[in-house]
């Protein structure tokens, strides 16, 4: 199995990164897309649109938020791809959010953690 990690998309790369995919549905502001180094964009993998402005980015809801994230992540191949791909070599999962802890970036990365370990 690779390494799973996130990052925002602000940070360099590293060449350990490995496969760099951007996790969110709206392309990041002040980033040109020639500038950002990534593999893929998957915009289907993020929260839907009323889900990511009822969350806000306050951290109070961060709980409530993830299990409606989780809950909007089942059953979808894009996520199943993903945890394919982590079995074999390392992922970053690249998010523009300011705060690091609370993102969805990270709920995905613990729901592909969460399918290698089923595999």
């Amino acid at each position: 199995m690779g390494r799973l990690q996130t990052k925002r998309v602000f940070d360099p790369p590293k060449r350990d990164d490995g496969y760099r995919v951007l996790v969110d549905r709206l392309w990041p502001r002040g980033v040109k897309k020639a500038d950002l180094d990534h593999d893929e964009w998957l915009k289907n993998v993020a929260p839907s649109g009323a889900l990511r402005r009822w969350f806000g980015h306050d951290p109070d809801r961060f709980a409530a938020f993830a299990e409606r994230y989780r809950n909007e992540l089942e059953g979808n191949e894009e996520v199943e791809r993903l945890a394919e791909i982590a079995a074999e070599r390392s992922v970053t999962l690249l998010y523009a959010a300011k705060d690091r802890e609370h993102n969805h970036a990270r709920v995905l990365a613990g729901t592909i953690e969460g399918r290698l370990e089923q595999s």
